[in-house]
């Protein structure tokens, strides 16, 4: 490398402009996910022949086709940039401002084809962004230092999905949030990417390029990379679970309990979700830190959360929906940071860090395809939210036991 990748532990200024950037990309991605996306199929739905929650599941599972590619894409490439601003910064700069003007576009969507093409862009540009994001706390963060730092990245995508859904509720309407998300977008990136030095890739040390090795190395066996294998699936099982929560709770709110302000309601519910998740999600990454360990605290969040879902699966009230948000943060802020640091213990390259975790990043992409697609039958034909909730609740717990399968990490 041109420039020696251990810099030592980094500070807590480097960390929060990077917990920063983080915020902004989840704002582009929650505010549509949470409220934006879900009215403009109510608004779009009956000029289609299909039902709100059809369409919502087909924009949101093409989106998420293209994230699935775009992630490990964009990481691969910035493994291999050799700009003079790093190999990350400029795309972040490229992704975010991309992102912002796809949420622009969004915000003018007149029917289902633009929202489907404008949401299949938001998710290209702001991976391009995530993925360089993601990559650089390997590059620059000591093994035992990842744990709080993942804790800090945990807490600020939590913070993004909070501000997306409160900008998005506060703005008004449709295009006046999609609007305030865009400028977040591109704001939020700007203190790190103007402040904070990245690592940079002389041409020499860049890897032979050829259209043939650029695409096998996409497939990481997991034959060869066993820990690899079972952490990316213990990863994609606990993430499609709280999808299948998450993706129609507008709807549930709605249509089964009856409550009286959905979106409202989402709100409440993200906030105290948030509250507690703040509350666990960079302790337990520095006790993981201290202890050394990272299987315990992730296959023990994975239990809890599958609980907390079976809850909500057996008890359809307002109240119950409050308590389940509270559990599911305590688990999921726990899960967030310590199974980010454990993805960055079991990359098999370190010339490969973006792609790789690109290639980990597709476990929190693909349930965005898989959840749509389970659901939404689910919902509509094979006895409604409770089944889904119990489905979901065996998903995770199904997550939770895999990660002892993972040998090369305690």
């Amino acid at each position: 490398m041109s420039e020696v990748e251990n810099w030592g532990r980094v500070g807590g200024g480097w960390t929060a402009a990077l917990g920063l950037a983080n915020v902004a990309i989840w704002v582009g991605w929650y505010g549509p996910l949470q409220i934006l996306l879900a009215r403009q199929a109510e608004d779009f739905a009956p000029g289609t022949g299909m039902s709100k929650e059809t369409l919502l599941a087909w924009v949101t599972g093409v989106g998420a086709v293209v994230s699935l590619a775009a992630n490990p894409f964009f990481g691969a490439l910035s493994d291999r940039t050799t700009a003079r601003w790093g190999r990350r910064t400029p795309w972040i700069v490229a992704g975010a401002a991309g992102g912002a003007l796809s949420l622009l576009l969004l915000a003018g969507a007149g029917g289902l084809w633009t929202m489907a093409v404008g949401w299949c862009l938001v998710q290209l540009t702001l991976n391009a962004a995530f993925a360089a994001v993601t990559a650089a706390v390997p590059d620059r963060v000591p093994r035992l230092q990842r744990g709080a730092v993942g804790g800090w990245l945990g807490a600020a995508q939590i913070l993004g999905a909070v501000a997306g859904t409160g900008l998005a509720t506060a703005a008004g309407g449709i295009a006046a949030g999609y609007a305030a998300c865009a400028v977040f977008a591109v704001a939020g990136v700007l203190p790190y990417v103007l402040r904070y030095r990245d690592l940079r890739l002389g041409v020499a040390d860049r890897p032979a390029w050829s259209w043939g090795s650029f695409v096998r190395g996409f497939w990481l066996s997991p034959r060869r990379y066993p820990d690899f294998g079972w952490a990316w699936l213990t990863r994609f099982l606990i993430n499609l679970s709280n999808a299948l929560v998450i993706l129609y709770l507008l709807y549930y709110l709605r249509d089964r309990l009856r409550y009286d302000d959905p979106e409202q309601g989402v709100l409440i519910l993200t906030a105290v979700n948030s509250v507690t998740l703040l509350a666990t999600v960079v302790v337990g990454g520095v006790w993981s830190d201290r202890v050394g360990r990272r299987k315990p605290f992730v296959r023990w969040s994975g239990v809890l959360m599958a609980a907390a879902t079976a809850l909500l699966a057996a008890w359809q009230t307002w109240p119950s929906a409050i308590v389940v948000a509270a559990l599911l943060g305590v688990a999921l802020g726990v899960f967030m940071s310590v199974d980010f640091a454990l993805m960055t213990d079991v990359l098999p390259k370190a010339g490969d860090r973006g792609k790789d975790l690109g290639v980990i990043n597709v476990a929190n992409a693909l349930p965005q395809v898989a959840a749509p697609a389970l659901a939404a039958p689910i919902v509509t034909y094979m006895g409604g939210y409770r089944v889904l909730y119990l489905v979901a609740a065996v998903i995770g717990l199904a997550g939770a036991v895999l990660v002892g399968r993972i040998k090369g990490v305690d």
